[in-house]
């Protein structure tokens, strides 16, 4: 097959070379080959319908498609995005397709932690008649929203767009299946995931929806190990931390996987997690490894909202660190964490049917945790560097601000 440089082909068509790399890296030109830096496209390729017009648009929207440059709710999870700080630019690359530009627009507004914009997005998208990817991410954006605000009734509303998303096949059904549970895995709620989600089996999905499907494996298996650990779930042969230190085995390969993939926001997302087990398990060392890179990944392009999501598991650690890299950051990170905090809890204790603790201190959160894990007082004081005297102070303040007893504490956190 012969080929042209793209310099041929922008003379031929009248687009910029920087337009005809964004369409070859979007798959719009068939049969476009890299080599390296550079693209090859086919002599006879067809150029490309301008989804950026509104003749494109609407000539998209009458024959019902309106693609994804990706197969997957998750735009901002794939290699579309795969260099710190370039948020921008991956958007504008996005143009000629304006429903996928809009969704990402709405998922880097969320890792930003700016939930209007992000609400005001996911409704443009459902009142559009979009395609089937973007009305489910929109839901899941609403339901992300809802978190934030404590919003039950908005909870319930974007459950029910994801759910009536237009699918199309059995492939469609079971990401809208994964969907659904992928929301209800951020209140901690991992029950309703299919059974081949939860022994790590991902082929009823696209390729392109990996990235996100091993995030939320493992949310997915934090979760679990969190249950195991506070004696809401039972695995036989296992109790206590024991399954929280089997965790990192399964999460490591993932982020090496994620970094294969150039997918930086699943990257980050897997290293927080990481972070949070290692943190759980008694290992600061490794969780630090895995908090700073994750740091490093997200401050190019200010995602805070991403980092404000772990506040509440890494408490002082995430303080420490965000700090040491940059003390405006984390203020930042704070405050956008004191409202995630509070919406999150309103939102769980609603959907969980329970009152959950919102006037605990980091400190006094850390020793009930601990506490909830079944560890004795010395063995608290050991671990968080702190003395007996303290523990079993804090561990009397979240028993009078809770109003249960320290078997009781996992109920409430």
């Amino acid at each position: 097959m012969d080929y042209k440089k793209i310099s041929e082909i922008s003379m031929e068509w009248g687009i910029s070379p920087r337009r005809i790399q964004a369409l070859c890296a979007q798959g719009k030109i068939e049969g476009a080959v890299r080599f390296g830096r550079d693209w090859m496209i086919p002599k006879n390729a067809a150029r490309p319908m301008d989804g950026r017009t509104r003749a494109g648009r609407e000539k998209e929207a009458a024959e019902g498609k309106m693609p994804m440059p990706r197969k997957t709710p998750f735009l901002y999870m794939t290699d579309l995005y795969s260099v710190p700080g370039s948020a921008e630019l991956c958007a504008q690359n996005l143009a000629d397709n304006h429903e996928a530009q809009v969704l990402f627009e709405a998922e880097i507004a969320y890792s930003r932690g700016e939930i209007d914009r992000v609400y005001d997005r996911a409704n443009y998208l459902l009142h559009k008649h979009s395609g089937f990817y973007a009305v489910l991410s929109a839901g899941m954006l609403l339901a992300l929203c809802a978190i934030w605000r404590g919003d039950l009734q908005m909870w319930r509303k974007a459950k029910k767009h994801i759910a009536e998303a237009p699918a199309k096949n059995d492939h469609d059904r079971d990401l809208m299946a994964f969907s659904i549970t992928a929301v209800d895995s951020m209140l901690y709620d991992t029950t309703s995931f299919p059974e081949w989600f939860k022994i790590g089996c991902f082929e009823p999905l696209h390729r392109d929806a990996l990235p996100a499907c091993k995030v939320f494996y493992g949310k997915y298996l934090y979760a679990t190990a969190y249950a195991v650990a506070t004696k809401e779930l039972e695995l036989r042969g296992a109790q206590g931390l024991s399954v929280m230190k089997m965790v990192p085995l399964a999460i490591e390969p993932m982020v090496s996987q994620a970094m294969a993939d150039q997918a930086i926001v699943a990257e980050i997302y897997l290293r927080m997690i990481c972070a949070a087990v290692y943190r759980t398990a008694g290992n600061d060392a490794r969780a630090i490894l895995h908090l700073d890179r994750a740091i490093e990944l997200a401050m190019p392009d200010r995602f805070y909202g991403l980092l404000a999501e772990y506040c509440r598991v890494l408490g002082p650690l995430l303080e420490q660190r965000l700090s040491l890299a940059d003390p405006m950051a984390w203020e930042q990170v704070k405050e956008l964490y004191k409202i995630y905090n509070e919406g999150w809890t309103k939102l769980s204790g609603s959907v969980r049917g329970k009152v959950l603790a919102t006037t605990l201190s980091q400190r006094e959160r850390e020793v009930a945790k601990l506490a909830a894990f079944g560890m004795q007082n010395s063995e608290i004081a050991e671990k968080l560097h702190i003395s007996l005297s303290g523990v079993k102070q804090a561990v009397r303040i979240v028993s009078e601000k809770t109003g249960v007893g320290r078997d009781e504490f996992a109920a409430v956190l």
